[in-house]
This record gives structure tokens, C-alpha cells and sequence, in this order.
């Protein structure tokens, strides 16, 4: 038995294939484009999202013998992001996304209704779903009109494996359309909205099954009609699934596109003032909270474009052990900001330059404005009596031991490392394919990885970089730029 794990990213997707264990046989990526065709906007074609999964898709079934014995698949994905359908279900736009600010005003009103954070558990954030929907109906009346269905990315991708309008509660949460503590459509949120439950997808746990693959791509693929598509999961809660954390005390620091901070929750308790996250596991009867900060690596990526150096070289240059803050500061607020300040509209900035600046300078203000917006979160959550005893990193940006020895002090909290393998998204996805088909008790399947030696936090620099903490904290009132 084989199963497919598949992690619809924004700047690409990953296909997992992995054994009846949960252990990995192979892997493949592909890479699509991103538009910004405004200031503040990001969209992508959904068709992108198809062709990669085919392609990807192909390689792993001639490939791996094993592929031929696929009993389920799960999808995550970005999330947020609004795929509009006509009655045929043809897109009507390019889906926009989950880092999209256009919708500030949008936002901005919705959360001022009364009810709307009682029940949604969040504040109504730009980047969410909702609000985008509103500034569809205001800019773009004819494509309101027409719209049938409203999917989220990796519901569209349900939609293309199942032939059926069907989301996870996880990915779900994030529309603000959903009452959260009960895990149903929420007919006030979507009237206020100037939705319809008739336009929702069907809601499924993301350990259900969500439906059978295709007839048509089953035989496309030489595997059997019956193969299971699984409920699925946004991309922080499957990649939950994929290290483990379902219980309170359990949580990780992602250092990708975004940067992320989540706390497992074994109930329900939203805190909509500190800006944190609250949504619904994928796992039934189980909620997460997560503090977001939108440019985490994309911070380092931006720099990195601009210099012409890649990442890697970058913080190469800083060498392996953690010195005091600099004098050149970063505000890592390139596309607005979620947590603490629901800023669609703050920007970006480096301050402290010199004549004698150097470009190492400038990696490492960059490196400690990422790692300080983390701090954000991780103050924002102990603010709902989150704790932890350590946390596991994962994303791209953990390939840097500088940075992870600078977030561990910040923090001061002790950084794990998976080991070795698969842990992220991908294998999340594939566990709850697995769950969906064989119906096993979701703590057999979702187990922690094996884990590298901990990184501890510098104590001899922990009081400078909180004075810089506090100075990080204390300049964005000032740096914020006018509204767009």
C-alpha cells in the first residue's frame, strides 16, 4: 500500500509518496509562477496548481513501482486564498491569496460587525477570504454576480481529485466564514458576508474521507478506482499532523514564505484582541492557535534579489556563532503584518545605515527583524497561557544555524530539529490519507519525529537582544507609512 501526501505551497507544490508506515518511498517539487499585477496584490492561476500536480504525478507513478498500490491521498495547502467558480466550475479569476492586502478596508469593516469575532474566533485579517469576496463584489460586480463556488486552494485541488465541492475544517477556519468552536458554516457570518451556504463547500473533519478519486485520473494513473481522497488540511495544521503536535504543550516555529509560530490547544479558547490565530485542527475535536508574521524567509529572499547573492551565501557570511544585535535595524513588514498590529498597510524598512554599512550588516538586521517578529507571536501566545518547553523548527529558512541560534534566544527557548526525513506538510497530508483510508487511531499515525541535539539560547546575550526587542517593538509606531 502506498499513499500521497501533497502540499500546495505558494511558490510551488511537493508530492509525497509515502508506505502504509507513513515512511517516505519518494518525492518530487514544481515550481509556479506568482503575480503582483498592483501594489499589494498576489494572485496565481489555478490551472498552474493542476499542471504541476500532473506532472508531479507522472514522475512519482514511473518512477516508484509502489505508486501503483495508492490507497489515499492528502492535500494541504496555502491558505486563504479565494478560487471563485462558476456554475460549471470554471475559474472566473486568478485565485487571490492568502498574502493579498487589496482588502484592508474590506476587513476593517467586516471586523467591526458585531458577532463577527465571537464567532469567526478572529479578527477579520486582510489576508483572509472573506473580505476578499467583499472587494470582489465592489470592484468586480459581473464576477460576483457568476460566482457558484468559493474554494480555497487545496479545496479546488478536492475539487479536481473527487469531482466534488468538499473542504477540512482546518483550511476552512480561515475564511471567516466559519463558526470555529462548533466546526460548521456560520449563515450569519456568510449573510454579512453577502455569501450563501449554497456557495460553501462541504465541510469534512480533515482525517474523512472526502471522496474516491476520479475514474478518469485513477485510470490515467494505473491505480484503483477506490483509492481514498482525505479531507486534507491547511498547511500549519498538516504540518502539525506531519511533527506530531496535537496536544497542548506541542508546537513549532516555521521559518518559510511566512513565518509561523503554532500552539496545539486541547480545547477552544479564542483571544481575537492579541491577534493570534485561533482554527480548528485537522484532527476532529482539536483547535490550534498561531501567531503569523508574512515575511519571514521572504525577507531574505527580497534581499537576496536584490544583491544578486543567494540565501545561503548571505547568512554564510555572518559565520556559525551568535553576536549582539547590530546597529543597522530591519522592520520585516514587506507585505503589511498580521500578528501583533492586523497591519495591511505598515511596509518594510532598514534603519541605522552608515556610510560604513555592509551588506553582512544588513543580512544579519534582517535575520534579528524576523527573528523579533517571531518574538511577536511567541508574546502574543503566552498572552492565551500557551507554553512551551521547546520547539521544532522546520522550513527553509532552518538550513541558517545562525538563525536558529538567534530565534532561540530571543525566544529563550530551546529550537529542535528534525533529524532527518520527511516531517513538514507534505507528510502531514499523506498521514491523514492514510487515517481517511484505513481509519487508524490518528496518535498511532501522527507521531513525533526523531530529533537533532537542542539549540539552546546564548544567556550571556539574552538581555541585549530583549533591549532590542523592545526598541523593534517601540519603532513601528513611528515607521509605519501612509495607507496605500
Amino acid at each position: 500500500m502506498s499513499y500521497l501526501g501533497l502540499d500546495l505551497g505558494t511558490s510551488g507544490l511537493r508530492a509525497l509518496l509515502v508506505d502504509a508506515e507513513g515512511q517516505p518511498i519518494g518525492a518530487t517539487e514544481r515550481d509556479y509562477p506568482l503575480s503582483h499585477p498592483h501594489p499589494g496584490w498576489s494572485e496565481q492561476n489555478p490551472a498552474d496548481w493542476i499542471a504541476a500536480l500532473d506532472s508531479a504525478v507522472e514522475e512519482l507513478r514511473t518512477t516508484y513501482p509502489q505508486f501503483a498500490d495508492l490507497r489515499g491521498i492528502g492535500v494541504a495547502g496555502q491558505m486563504h486564498g479565494a478560487t471563485l467558480l462558476d456554475a460549471s466550475d470554471t475559474v472566473l479569476r486568478p485565485c487571490i491569496l492568502w498574502n493579498d492586502s487589496r482588502s484592508h478596508a474590506e476587513a476593517a469593516a467586516l471586523d467591526r460587525t458585531p458577532n463577527v469575532r465571537d464567532l469567526s474566533g478572529n479578527i477579520v485579517f486582510p489576508g483572509f477570504t472573506a473580505p476578499k469576496l467583499e472587494w470582489v463584489r465592489t470592484h468586480e460586480p459581473q464576477i460576483f454576480e457568476r460566482i457558484a463556488k468559493v474554494l480555497l486552494p487545496a479545496a479546488y485541488l478536492n475539487l479536481y481529485l473527487t469531482g466534488d465541492h468538499v473542504a477540512d475544517m482546518s483550511d476552512s477556519a480561515g475564511t471567516s466564514w466559519l463558526d470555529v468552536g462548533k466546526r460548521e458554516w456560520s449563515d450569519e457570518l456568510l449573510t454579512l458576508g453577502h455569501m450563501r451556504r449554497d456557495q460553501m463547500p462541504r465541510l469534512v473533519e480533515g482525517t474523512e474521507a472526502a471522496g474516491t478519486l476520479r475514474p478518469e485520473l485513477a485510470h490515467r494513473w494505473g491505480v484503483s478506482p477506490r483509492v481514498v481522497i482525505a479531507g486534507g488540511a491547511g498547511d500549519n495544521a498538516a504540518a502539525a499532523c506531519g511533527i506530531g503536535a496535537l496536544n497542548e504543550g506541542q508546537g513549532f516555529v516555521s521559518l518559510g514564505t511566512s513565518g509561523v509560530l503554532l500552539a496545539a490547544r486541547d480545547g477552544y479558547a479564542p483571544a481575537p484582541e492579541t491577534a493570534v490565530h485561533t482554527f480548528c485542527h485537522a484532527i476532529p475535536g482539536r483547535w490550534y492557535q498561531m501567531g503569523v508574521m508574512l515575511s519571514a524567509t521572504d525577507s531574505l529572499n527580497w534581499f537576496s534579489r536584490i544583491t544578486g547573492a543567494k540565501p545561503a551565501e548571505l547568512t554564510a557570511a555572518l559565520g556559525p556563532d551568535l553576536i549582539t544585535p547590530g546597529t543597522t535595524r530591519f522592520q520585516p513588514y514587506l507585505s503589511g503584518e498580521r500578528t501583533p498590529h492586523n497591519d495591511a498597510n505598515v511596509r518594510g524598512n532598514f534603519a541605522g545605515l552608515s556610510a560604513g554599512t555592509t551588506r553582512a550588516d544588513m543580512t544579519r538586521a534582517i535575520l534579528e527583524g524576523v527573528a523579533f517578529g517571531l518574538r511577536d507571536s511567541f508574546e502574543a501566545l503566552r498572552a492565551t497561557n500557551a507554553s512551551f518547553d521547546e520547539l521544532i523548527a522546520i522550513g527553509g529558512g532552518t538550513r541558517s544555524a545562525y538563525w536558529l541560534s538567534l530565534i532561540a534566544t530571543v525566544l529563550d527557548t530551546p529550537i529542535r530539529l528534525p533529524a532527518s526525513g520527511e516531517f513538514g506538510a507534505a507528510l502531514g497530508a499523506a498521514r491523514l490519507g492514510i487515517a481517511a483510508d484505513q481509519g487508524t487511531d490518528v496518535t498511532d499515525i501522527m507521531t513525533p519525529p526523531a530529533l537533532s541535539a537542542s539549540i539552546q539560547p546564548v544567556t550571556a546575550l539574552k538581555g541585549t537582544f530583549d533591549s532590542a526587542y523592545d526598541a523593534f517593538r517601540a519603532s513601528y509606531h513611528w515607521q509605519k507609512q501612509a495607507p496605500l
